[in-house]
């Protein structure tokens, strides 16, 4: 399997939106975005693999650092990304943040303040952001908005996978402030009208960081904001989806199909100027 092909199945296992976005990216940025997605992937593959594989996680993390120092280790995923960083001059410390917070997987099961969730969100999905901004060449203004997009995405994960971080013991979303005590099906069953109060409220959250992401638009060339912006509407989509009946969140994902998106990119194609 050549190594395009390795990215392409790592990345394609991963995320739906992400993934089939990516696919109308021109060549060479694709290439790019599918080498950053397949070092993200197989990071997190190791903390959100039942059981968790700590060991793989560390060897893997222990690779990445002796290949940034120069070192062969002839792993193609981490090969790859280290190659892509120094061509785009990614700042290491992104790419320790991004580690920090897989690591954070291992171990830490509950986020109860706003400032914890974020120091998470930072590494595993800001830090995301800026890498692609490096990957499209984006002005240093645009850095900003690409840390919200990364942000106002991670955050609907969040709210959408309430149910499936529950089953890994994990809960991103605080509850301090509020007058839920958990978040699982039985007790949200019991408080309705508070647990739709609450993802209004974090939802809330989401628009504005949204917001923000997306007047950093004018920044992306118009042949590369076709797969940002898609994601972005899937996205919004997926947001405005549960807003509308939040026990969306456990019957399973919330997710555009295919079809969705790729209608999505064609209205994109045809409407961004």
């Amino acid at each position: 399997m050549s190594l395009e092909e390795i990215h392409y199945t790592t990345f394609k296992q991963g995320s739906r939106t992400y993934f089939n976005s990516s696919l109308f990216f021109p060549r060479k940025i694709r290439r790019d975005v599918f080498a950053l997605y397949g070092f993200v992937r197989i990071a997190d593959n190791f903390v959100d693999s039942v059981p968790q594989d700590p060991e793989g996680f560390y060897r893997f993390k222990a690779a990445y650092h002796k290949a940034s120092q120069g070192e062969a280790i002839g792993d193609p995923i981490i090969d790859a990304f280290v190659e892509l960083g120094r061509r785009k001059a990614f700042e290491t410390a992104w790419t320790e943040a991004f580690l920090h917070s897989m690591e954070l997987d291992l171990s830490k099961k509950e986020y109860n303040s706003l400032e914890e969730t974020l120091e998470y969100i930072y590494g595993s999905a800001e830090v995301i952001g800026l890498y692609m901004a490096k990957v499209m060449d984006l002005p240093a203004d645009a850095h900003p908005h690409a840390e919200r997009l990364g942000r106002a995405m991670q955050y609907i994960n969040f709210i959408r996978d309430i149910e499936e971080d529950r089953t890994f013991g994990r809960r991103y979303l605080p509850l301090k402030g509020t007058p839920l005590k958990a978040l699982d099906r039985a007790y949200v069953q019991d408080h309705p009208e508070e647990f739709r109060e609450f993802l209004r409220h974090h939802l809330a959250k989401y628009k504005i960081w949204q917001q923000e992401a997306e007047r950093g638009f004018r920044y992306i060339p118009r042949r590369y904001l076709i797969p940002i912006k898609t994601a972005s509407d899937m996205y919004n989509w997926t947001a405005r989806r549960i807003e509308e009946d939040p026990m969306l969140v456990f019957q399973g994902k919330v997710k555009p199909s295919k079809l969705r998106i790729w209608l999505a990119v064609l209205t994109n194609a045809l409407g961004v100027g």
